[in-house]
């Protein structure tokens, strides 16, 4: 069947690789079709740079490789030859590095054909999709909600037919947050699997680079180009398979439709043969709590000084803190120049406590004799925008509560513990808003995780697509 362009855009990314290897699909027909989508759904901002000469031009010298042309885009805080890394801060918006980061290499010369950078959450603090300084990116799901952070424009684009998949970054949540509250498929490798060279830094001990697609098939052909070979461990079935549930912490204090969707998503699994095993992980707040904003705020001045000299950015990290739009953004990271985080704390975290919180989950997932653990992603979902400076709460069940902290507060541990994660949508709220299943996996057991993912997808309805 030959797909016509208001068809074309929603196409998965497994099935226009096919597609486009058979002939079935032309190339320059596809990126055209998804070039039209985005200048007509330009409102909901999710890219800083889409130069559409720039992509024609691209396909005169393509290579030839696997992703024969499949069209993706990075989360704008990727080292481009092409494009400007602005890392959605003002100090950066002209600025180009000059050369492709090493993970941007490796999908070209696999035969993608880069379609553009999406708008980060500022230096990838930001949650909500604000920026005083690049505009508003916004859900496709509900134009007047949040998209999540700080992969925002990744997942927004995505989620909206804009791109098949993409590339994102994830500290503490921000391809797993986003994905939830756009809709779609996000992953957390293990911590190292990927190539984090030439990427605007946060933490070295939690940054991660991690696909966005509109299916775990999607994410999984995106994993196997980012990723060093693996085996593949086949299909997963529901039948039989252990799956932790930890209520404590994880599943506190959730939105109605968040715990309604999720016990429902649960309910389905163990129809479907599923084995739920309800059991906490010990320790897992307090340990989190001593490992997290630790090692964030001793690392991040030191490692955004260290990528802006070695690349020879126009501007020192003084100079930039003091340029930043966000007003949250720039007091994180004002305290960050008076290095208020002492040497032997971070190394106590390093040491001790990080140690400590990923044996807690290798003894639980040993214990427990669980594959994969299921939390919602988040305890809420997309809520409204508010202007810049005005964002730093949410309302959650009649309470004004940090967006920040209780975005992150199910991704977040396991970040810590540098543990594979993935987020599926789960349904829709009442309002229509998507809400997203996060399952986490042991250590460097990323292919297993993304089979059980797939098992799971099958089971649970999908989701309907937005209302553009």
């Amino acid at each position: 069947m030959t797909l016509v362009a208001e068809e074309v855009h929603w196409v998965s990314a497994a099935e226009a690789v096919r597609r486009l290897g058979e002939g079935e699909l032309k190339l320059a027909d596809y990126v055209e079709a998804l070039i039209e989508r985005t200048e007509r759904l330009a409102r909901l901002n999710t890219y800083v740079s889409h130069d559409p000469d720039l992509i024609r031009r691209s396909l005169e010298k393509r290579p030839a490789g696997p992703l024969h042309g499949l069209p993706f885009a990075l989360k704008d805080v990727i080292d481009t030859a092409d494009l400007p890394t602005t890392a959605g801060t003002p100090a950066l918006r002209e600025w180009r590095p000059g050369r492709d980061a090493p993970i941007a290499r490796r999908l070209l010369d696999a035969g993608g054909t880069l379609m553009g950078k999406q708008a980060p959450g500022e230096l990838s603090f930001g949650m909500t999709g604000n920026s005083p300084a690049f505009g508003t990116v916004r859900n496709p799901y509900a134009e007047d909600r949040i998209p999540g952070g700080s992969s925002g424009g990744t997942a927004a684009g995505v989620a909206a037919g804009l791109v098949p998949a993409a590339l994102g970054g994830d500290t503490g949540g921000s391809c797993r947050v986003p994905a939830a509250l756009c809709g779609c498929v996000g992953f957390r490798p293990t911590h190292g699997r990927y190539n984090g060279r030439g990427v605007v830094p946060i933490s070295s001990t939690r940054d991660t680079l991690g696909p966005l697609a509109r299916s775990v098939a999607d994410v999984r052909l995106i994993d196997g180009i980012c990723a060093p070979t693996s085996a593949d461990p086949g299909p997963a079935d529901l039948a039989g398979l252990r799956l932790g549930v930890p209520r404590g912490h994880f599943y506190d204090d959730l939105d109605p439709d968040v715990a309604a969707v999720t016990e429902s998503a649960l309910s389905t699994l163990a129809a479907r043969g599923a084995v739920l095993v309800e059991h906490d992980i010990p320790d897992v707040t307090p340990l989190n709590e001593l490992v997290g904003f630790t090692v964030v705020l001793y690392e991040v001045g030191r490692e955004l000084s260290a990528y802006l000299y070695r690349h020879d950015a126009p501007v020192t990290l003084r100079e930039m803190v003091h340029q930043v739009a966000i007003p949250q953004v720039r007091e994180s990271l004002e305290s960050v120049l008076e290095d208020l985080v002492p040497s032997a704390a971070y190394r106590k975290a390093l040491v001790v406590h990080r140690p400590a919180l990923r044996a807690a989950y290798a003894g639980y997932f040993a214990e427990q004799d669980v594959s994969a653990i299921v939390v919602p992603t988040t305890p809420l979902p997309a809520r409204p925008h508010r202007p810049a400076g005005e964002d730093r709460t949410v309302d959650l069940n009649g309470a004004e509560v940090d967006a920040f902290l209780t975005y992150i507060r199910n991704t977040d541990p396991p970040s810590n513990a540098g543990l594979p994660c993935l987020s599926i949508p789960s349904g829709l709220s009442r309002d229509g808003l998507p809400i997203g299943l996060e399952l986490v996996g042991p250590d460097s057991s990323d292919a297993r995780l993304l089979a059980i993912g797939e098992a799971v997808e099958r089971a649970l309805p999908p989701l309907p697509r937005p209302p553009l």
